[in-house]
């Protein structure tokens, strides 16, 4: 079995053959996939879909491009949902100063107030960085309370990833590792310690080579997985097993949904 850690079923990309992607996911061998919240909309959506698929599961969050929407009152209505049992984590939140598509100093708002939010429901934290991995690590050490979490779609240095899973986190790798030069990411991959390690699509976006133009795909984690095998020089089902298993950990899913 192999867990896609992070995936936007939700979004328009899925819309016309949504039922049919799932399909190929799961006779794949795809068998968990965790659909993520990027505001109030979607993650109501994620919700919707996780209750009509066992396999699937879902967050609720802010995404950073989208804190200018995370009101007290949006927020405080959010968390009714956290009590759902297919919600099992609280994410997509971060920060993002490359696009900046919400100022700064919101995104700074949004991600304190949502980790403390996470914090209070015992919910594990997905976490998006770009240009902002100091910004970042700053706030988290200033954190009294600890928390559990992701670093998704990981793309910073190795010492970073280091750093990250000192904290407690985990690091997910997408599709990323897959392209020719991508040789950081691969670093990453190769070198972490495999108990701390996800696979993820993030579809649609960023698909593995051999699908690279395409429109990414829960089934299409088997490309980042069988990849992740070969720079660390293991079999493909130990690392199958060891992502699965720490993905079921740190979001608590059940083995056979």
């Amino acid at each position: 079995m192999l867990i896609d850690s992070h995936a936007h079923l939700d979004m328009p990309a899925f819309e016309r053959d949504r039922n049919q992607v799932l399909e190929r996911a799961l006779k794949g061998g795809i068998s968990h996939i965790v659909t993520i919240g990027v505001d109030h909309h979607s993650s109501l959506k994620a919700l919707e879909l996780a209750k009509k698929h066992e396999f699937i599961f879902s967050s609720i969050g802010y995404h950073p491009h989208n804190a200018g929407g995370s009101t007290s009152n949006i927020l405080k209505e959010l968390s009714g949902l956290a009590a759902e049992t297919k919600i099992v984590a609280w994410g997509e939140i971060g920060l993002d100063f490359f696009r900046r598509r919400s100022p700064p100093e919101i995104q700074l708002k949004a991600f304190d107030q949502q980790l403390d939010m996470a914090a209070d429901y015992d919910l594990p934290v997905i976490i998006h960085i770009r240009e902002a991995y100091e910004e970042t690590l700053d706030i988290l050490q200033k954190k009294t309370n600890k928390h559990k979490g992701v670093i998704h779609c990981f793309s910073g240095t190795y010492d970073f990833a280091m750093t990250c899973i000192r904290m407690g986190f985990y690091i997910s790798i997408p599709g990323i590792v897959t392209y020719k030069n991508a040789l950081q990411v691969q670093e990453v991959a190769a070198r972490i310690p495999l108990d701390r390690l996800l696979v993820e699509t993030d579809a649609p976006y960023l698909t593995p080579v051999p699908k690279r133009g395409e429109r990414n795909e829960p089934l299409y984690v088997t490309y980042t997985a069988q990849k992740i095998a070969q720079l660390r020089h293991i079999d493909f089902q130990e690392l199958v097993h060891k992502t699965s298993e720490n993905t079921i950990k740190l979001f608590n899913l059940p083995d056979n949904p």
